[in-house]
């Protein structure tokens, strides 16, 4: 039986060491990361106005509030550990609402095509823009794309949605 299997070359040796000491400089990143440092970091060069309210209760959640554009942001972090989660979200429209059935449709095609790790999603009687996921392997880019991909797309249809859909 003959083996096709050859031994790697230096170039695809050193190659692999590399991939390998990047993804440990990124783990380590992220088992050293402050997340509520990270959060206020990515606000700060997010809110209209430089505007941000924090709080943070005796279990050690933390909830942020700040604007951006036409909308009103908020995130909370409900601790530090990796079963904590992170949960990013935005009021665009009150219900209920004008032809309903054609808007729930629209925000759930829209979920599909163009939201990526974020929604569409009714809490409080309110359509929402909403991201959350545990912070077990959070990176600080992760942080960075959730907030502001909530921010964004909630900005880009609030007020489109509001003319379209409210009493």
């Amino acid at each position: 039986m003959t083996s096709n299997i050859q031994n790697p070359t230096s170039s695809e040796a050193e190659a692999r060491s590399a991939a390998a000491a990047a993804t440990e400089e990124a783990m380590q990143e992220i088992a050293t990361m402050n997340c509520p440092e990270e959060i206020e970091a990515v606000i700060a060069g997010l809110a209209t106005d430089q505007k941000v309210k924090v709080g943070q209760n005796q279990e050690g959640a933390y909830l942020w509030q700040f604007c951006y554009g036409s909308v009103e942001v908020f995130v909370k972090l409900t601790g530090e550990t990796d079963d904590d989660t992170l949960t990013v979200w935005s009021y665009v429209l009150k219900l209920p609402a004008k032809n309903q059935a054609e808007l729930m449709q629209k925000l759930l095609e829209k979920n599909w095509l163009s939201t990526f790790e974020a929604q569409f999603a009714i809490v409080d009687n309110q359509i929402v823009v909403l991201t959350n996921r545990t912070i077990e392997g959070l990176s600080p880019a992760e942080i960075s794309r959730a907030i502001t991909l909530v921010a964004t797309i909630a900005d880009e249809h609030d007020d489109v949605l509001q003319a379209e859909h409210s009493y």
